[in-house]
């Protein structure tokens, strides 16, 4: 059974915690898991930008391939549903159009990745960003392109673990600028404050592409 959950953002995660997050029954790190090692090792699932930049760079490198937490997580999530972000590409073209491949979609590759590896390819439908978009809303955020991934990640395991403590490590809500961090901040400050969240204490830095 999945009791303790630990999501590992890509910031800075103090040194102290990390036998609290490789004590935990299920790990979450993102894309390259810059977390990995000062945060820990226990890595279950990668959850992945399977749109655009970030998702072309990974697949494409050896690195991201034979990386420790990379090749020990039994799960890859695709955090983007294609279908979701193939209906965003033509507005995005009218309001953004210097995100000419934000929606380029490698779901596939991604999901031929795991079947090679022996890993579940898990995609996050879209339904948890509609949520999310909606949670969002009542902070009144400034206008945005899409969530985190960290935040699309944290709604998936809500909705998936129920029951389960679920820690964050690692989020500093600062990066990308067309993510809507000061209102995910506080959406975490409000899921905090009803217990179905905790923070791991530590400074919480991080920096991001479009990706993150």
């Amino acid at each position: 059974m999945i009791r303790k959950i630990v999501i590992v953002g890509n910031g800075e995660v103090a040194e102290a915690e990390a036998g609290v997050i490789d004590a935990a029954d299920f790990v979450v790190r993102f894309n390259d898991c810059r977390s990995y090692g000062t945060g820990g090792s226990r890595t279950d699932a990668v959850a992945v930008c399977n749109t655009g930049r970030p998702a072309k760079a990974m697949l494409g490198s050896l690195q991201w391939r034979t990386h420790p937490g990379v090749v020990s997580a039994r799960e890859v999530w695709s955090v983007r549903d294609p279908e979701k972000f193939a209906a965003m590409r033509a507005p995005l073209a009218v309001s953004h159009p210097d995100l000419d491949d934000f929606g380029d979609d490698y779901t596939e590759a991604f999901g031929a990745f795991c079947t090679e590896t022996g890993k579940t390819h898990v995609v996050i439908d879209k339904s948890i960003h509609e949520v999310v978009d909606a949670a969002l809303s009542a902070f009144a955020p400034a206008p945005y392109v899409v969530p985190s991934s960290g935040m699309i990640v944290i709604a998936e395991v809500l909705s998936k673990f129920p029951e389960a403590e679920v820690m964050l490590a690692g989020f500093g809500h600062v990066g990308w600028e067309w993510h809507p961090f000061a209102a995910e901040r506080q959406l975490v400050d409000s899921y905090i404050a009803l217990g179905r969240l905790k923070r791991l204490g530590g400074k919480t830095l991080v920096s991001s592409s479009y990706g993150a």
